[in-house]
């Protein structure tokens, strides 16, 4: 795991700056503490830094192949590397280290852009021919690891945290207005775009070329939901196991992340199987149950069933316990690592155990991706109660969106909207981001038009791709493209990150993906449980009480402690006549979001604490930076 950064200046004669590529390269740096290097030559420059996994002595990179013309940088794990060096070796290839990187440049000299086919893994990489003269940058099958670019009229310029791209001048720290939208309604920027003016992200299975006939970008992989498949529990075990078996692979100690839930402890059954019995080392984070939010704590804590996973394994157990305190503390953290806003309070119980992790392991397994390839989530199971109710109304079923107007509270009218339009017309992902009365309030009528509008044309070209599915497939396929990208993993990727830990997602090796796909709904929800295949494989393996639990999804008692240990935090962050977020929304919407919150009169925190995190980025990214460049 690694961190990398690279420029193409378009005009050949200026070359690129050493020094940048330093410096973009170090802002980096806990992303790969143990080395670093560059290649810097002519107009190209290529950073990187690396946390040491596989080959410790012989992985450096930048990697080149047997005459120097394909230089390579990479950050994550090719997992099938050695099935794949052997098949190379035997066309011709000669290897010059161990590491799955070097892979990549043969695999480039054989194949050209194709070269990420037979890839299992995850990976964001870069290779300059300097005979094409030409630079790829590729993106794994899922979004698993991230990558960022900006296309300036005089160069090119891409890196794996935003903060690396802000070290070029040439860049501009502008808030994109329409992004600020889209975040209220999702609580993250969808993809391609950033809060970022002019900063993209490279999507999920695509690839893109820069040389000097301009910007190239295609897509190379895809799901495809055609259910043909029956049951066929070995198949599906044979294949989680292997994911697990592959991501096992490694030169440094390895844990779980360890909620108590089905996923994470089917993660630990299988790594304790597959290394015949070894102490498994495992993470998990619980709350302090004391004061004003004893109540909320209690109920958010998991730490009682990572336990009882823990022991059922005979594993070596860890566990941090989080205060009020730490998270208030911990946001100007969180935003540094993140980059730009993430409404998810999730960041930060995540940030400290990977914190807690590292001083023990390198790597670590987690068991995002269940929910979103084996409808974990019990949002699908309503959503499909609402579509047989529609079914059932017909015609009568378009009423229902004009009952919202009645005065229930925001999730019945949620609901009432839901129930008289079809999935597409209506589902925006699992997240719950601001109700369309919140945003209306705080943006005004012709913003919100203009980000539903914004927010059809992100989600319409999935559901086109799966209108001949069920609606189940259909939810499945937005969240795996929307959802899952741009908030879990980016969400998992900067918080393990920024203490310098790899984290691995066996649910997601893309040839379990695919088979998923293609299993028929009921292998995934029946009754009213979702993961009905992986429930029925760990039947035999985990306690009953794990098993059947009821999903959690990784709580946090974040809306009491806003309401009563951070109130004044609260108050004073967005209230206050410099805030930030009075240029953006309606002030005397802001003043109500607040008051409610602290009456409990809101169904949740989303609202005051999507503020807060927009707040204090905007004060961290927008606002440091101008004042730094204005003294």
């Amino acid at each position: 795991m690694c961190g990398i950064c690279g420029i193409v200046n378009f005009n050949t004669t200026e070359p690129v700056e050493r020094g940048l590529v330093e410096r973009m390269t170090s802002a980096q740096a806990h992303r790969g503490p143990d080395d670093h290097g560059y290649f810097v030559e002519n107009n190209v420059g290529l950073g990187h830094r690396r946390l040491s996994i596989i080959d410790l002595s012989g992985g450096k990179q930048p990697i080149f192949n047997e005459d120097g013309s394909v230089v390579v940088v990479f950050n994550g794990e090719i997992y099938n590397y050695a099935d794949l060096t052997g098949d190379l070796v035997a066309r011709g290839h000669q290897f010059a280290t161990r590491s799955d990187t070097e892979t990549i440049v043969h695999a480039y000299e054989e194949y050209g852009t194709e070269c990420m086919r037979d890839f299992r893994g995850m990976f964001a990489f870069a290779v300059w021919d300097r005979r094409r003269k030409q630079l790829l940058l590729v993106r794994d099958r899922l979004g698993i690891k991230p990558v960022y670019y900006y296309a300036g009229k005089d160069f090119f310029i891409f890196a794996s945290e935003i903060k690396s791209l802000l070290q070029h001048p040439g860049v501009p720290r502008e808030v994109d207005r329409q992004a600020v939208d889209l975040y209220l309604a999702l609580r993250y920027v969808p993809g391609p775009r950033t809060m970022f003016k002019n900063i993209f992200k490279l999507q999920p299975g695509h690839w893109m070329t820069v040389d000097e006939s301009g910007m190239k970008i295609r897509k190379y992989w895809d799901i495809d939901y055609r259910n043909d498949r029956k049951l066929d529990l070995e198949e599906f075990q044979h294949l989680l196991e292997e994911s697990v078996r592959l991501r096992l692979i490694s030169e440094v100690p390895l844990g779980v992340f360890l909620s108590g839930g089905l996923d994470s402890s089917a993660m630990l059954a299988m790594m304790s199987k597959i290394t015949g019995g070894e102490r498994v080392k495992t993470f998990s984070v619980g709350y302090e149950t004391s004061g004003p939010a004893e109540s909320e704590a209690r109920d958010a804590n998991e730490l009682s069933y990572a336990r009882e996973a823990a022991a059922h394994f005979g594993a070596e157990h860890h566990e941090f316990c989080l205060t009020a305190r730490d998270f208030g503390n911990a946001m100007p953290t969180m935003l540094a690592h993140l980059d730009e806003p993430m409404a998810d309070p999730t960041c930060i119980p995540l940030y400290f155990i990977s914190k807690l992790a590292r001083n023990h392991i390198t790597v670590v397994l987690s068991g995002e991706g269940a929910d979103e390839t084996m409808a974990g989530y019990a949002l699908y199971r309503r959503i499909l109660l609402l579509e047989k109710i529609r079914n059932f109304a017909g015609p009568l079923a378009g009423v229902f969106p004009a009952l919202a107007g009645l005065p229930f509270d925001d999730r019945m009218r949620a609901y009432l909207r839901r129930a008289g339009t079809k999935v597409e017309d209506h589902y925006r992902g699992v997240v719950k981001g601001l109700s369309l009365e919140r945003r209306l309030a705080l943006a005004g009528p012709e913003r919100l038009a203009e980000s539903e509008r914004r927010l059809n044309e992100i989600f319409a070209p999935y559901f086109r791709h799966t209108e001949r599915t069920s609606a189940l497939n259909r939810m499945l396929y937005a969240d795996t493209k929307v959802w899952l990208p741009e908030n879990l993993l980016l969400k998992g990727d900067k918080m393990t990150m920024a203490t310098s830990v790899e984290l691995r997602v066996p649910f997601l090796d893309h040839k379990l993906v695919e088979y998923l796909a293609t299993l028929p709904d009921s292998l995934k929800v029946r009754g009213n449980q979702g993961k009905w295949i992986l429930r029925q494989v760990m039947g035999n393996v985990l306690p009953p009480s794990i098993l059947h639990r009821t999903k959690k999804g990784f709580p946090v008692p974040a809306a009491s402690w806003l309401r009563h240990e951070l109130r004044d935090f609260v108050r004073d962050t967005l209230l206050g006549r410099k805030a930030a977020c009075r240029q953006f929304f309606d002030p005397q919407a802001i003043e109500e979001i607040v008051t409610l919150q602290e009456k409990g009169k809101t169904s949740g925190f989303q609202e005051v604490w999507s503020l807060l995190v927009f707040e204090s980025w905007h004060k961290q990214f927008i606002e440091s930076i101008a004042s730094a460049e204005a003294a």
